[in-house]
């Protein structure tokens, strides 16, 4: 009764000056996610400057992922790993794996990086890991150099998660929306810059013999000029780094420290648990309270089934358009694909700043979403029929298909990016989109290779089946599509608190 008495005083004691604390952690001076909540509290507009860095950091890190689609089927044969044209797909389904599989591994370590030493050390050298790496791999000489290259700049490139958690916590609640579209279309603006960067550069020998000899480090290496495009951009974006504000709330206070402990045993006289937590296992702790937040889980799961589709679909389509009429492709260039897929990102980034914050405050997040799955279930299976055009009929619907399947893709991940982000607290915002990346980038990883293995089986079975191969082949997509449509409905899904 004595101990239990003491342990009640204790408490009481504590209380006001573990109130004090927390007012006081309101606004900590020299807390450089409080200056910025002061500069945001008294500036009510949109922070342009701090939005147009996050957007100039976000192109750099989508650069390399989206420039490699218009060449890579080029560059597998070039490596001289494909025994034949139809195993072409196969072998670059693992290229562009590589890169997923690197994040995938490291994604929840940057995020507890990001949530401890701060956002902006994690962008620096995320973007640093593009400068260095992306170059090397436009170098590569072999296969496996360009399988290495391509998954040590997925693991070093930790930017997507706390990029994320960064964009909305920079700005004030009311633009949450238009800072997490921004990460979203600064992915869109590198779908127009990315492949035109690698659709128009790559070989450049054979393309402008007149400002590029065979002799050259560009003759050499075929694929060196659009990565090293990306990489001086990369540089730019570094040097812009400087000027990005720290958004997370750093505490240096002995007092408040002092506070915190008597809080942390006022706790523990009831719980030997909670000594665990002192020792260093709060994090993992918080972790496993995130994967119970079924809000936040939903979310990501609706993350990670349409990731899959996307990034499935990407390299479908590049390796479809590029490969020959008798296997009922489209027989595209680089150049025609890099163009296909820059004038989608054009009007994705239109859509983006301007229609879908409107669509998102007038109908939700829910709606738009569910009408995006369904239409692009049907546009997908019009895809097969198109390989029947040719000539300008063919470039009009092909364009027409790929920006509306584009603008769906950017309704649901938005979608998605929001409805994580307002699932958890900012304390949690790093750790929990590491576990979103994580996750995402184990399904990104498994789309490349198991579409290259899908593609390079719809070549050799063009013939033969009930349906041709090539209709199979989106038929599956659209699976993936159906799947995610569903997950969208109870119990599987459960909208965030904040939203409701």
């Amino acid at each position: 009764m004595a101990a239990g008495e003491r342990n009640e005083s204790s408490a009481a004691v504590a209380a006001p000056l573990l109130a004090a604390a927390r007012e006081r952690k309101l606004c900590k001076e020299g807390c450089p996610g409080c200056r910025l909540d002061e500069i945001n509290k008294s500036k009510t507009g949109i922070p342009y400057l701090n939005f147009f860095y996050v957007w100039v950091v976000c192109l750099c890190a989508a650069l390399p992922i989206q420039s490699l689609f218009p060449y890579l089927y080029f560059m597998i044969r070039d490596l001289e790993v494909a025994k034949q044209e139809q195993d072409i797909g196969f072998y670059a389904g693992f290229v562009g794996a590589a890169y997923f599989l690197g994040r995938t591994i490291s994604a929840v370590p940057w995020g507890i990086f990001a949530d401890k030493y701060g956002r902006k050390p994690c962008i620096v050298i995320s973007i640093l890991s593009v400068i260095v790496f992306n170059t090397l791999f436009g170098l590569s000489t072999t296969y496996w150099m360009a399988i290495v290259t391509r998954g040590l700049l997925g693991l070093l490139c930790g930017i997507l998660g706390p990029i994320k958690a960064y964009a909305s916590e920079v700005c004030r609640k009311e633009h949450q929306a238009l800072g997490i579209s921004l990460v979203t279309s600064s992915r869109a603006i590198a779908l127009v810059i990315g492949p035109a960067i690698g659709g128009f550069l790559a070989q450049p020998t054979k393309k402008y013999p007149n400002l590029f000899s065979e002799e050259s480090i560009f003759g050499r290496f075929p694929y060196f000029l659009p990565c090293f495009v990306i990489s001086v951009l990369a540089a730019g974006a570094c040097l812009a780094c400087i000027w990005l504000p720290e958004t997370l709330h750093k505490y240096h206070d002995d007092k408040v420290e002092a506070i915190e402990e008597m809080e942390a045993q006022v706790a523990d006289s009831t719980s030997e648990d909670r000594k665990a937590k002192q020792s260093g296992s709060g994090r993992m702790a918080s972790t496993k309270n995130l994967l119970k937040n079924w809000q936040l889980m939903s979310a990501i799961t609706l993350y990670c089934v349409f990731s899959l589709h996307d990034t499935a679909y990407l390299e479908i389509f590049s390796l479809w358009a590029v490969s020959s009429r008798k296997y009922r492709g489209l027989s595209f260039t680089s150049q025609e694909v890099g163009t296909v897929l820059a004038i989608s990102g054009f009007g994705v980034l239109v859509y983006q700043l301007l229609i879908y914050p409107l669509l998102a405050k007038y109908a939700g997040l829910v709606k738009p979403f569910r009408s995006a799955a369904v239409l692009s279930i049907l546009l997908l299976a019009t895809y097969p029929f198109m390989a029947n055009l040719y000539g300008v009929e063919l470039k009009v619907l092909i364009n027409i298909a790929s920006l509306l399947k584009n603008m769906f893709a950017a309704t649901i991940t938005i979608a998605c990016n929001i409805l994580q982000n307002t699932a958890v607290g900012q304390e949690q915002r790093g750790v929990a989109n590491g576990i979103s990346v994580t996750l995402m980038s184990i399904f990104k990883a498994v789309a490349p290779a198991a579409a290259g293995i899908l593609f390079s089986w719809a070549q050799k079975n063009i013939t033969g089946l009930f349906i041709p191969g090539d209709q199979i082949l989106f038929w599956m997509l659209n699976m993936v599509s159906v799947i995610g449509l569903s997950l969208t409905f109870k119990p599987f899904f459960s909208m965030p608190s904040a939203l409701k």
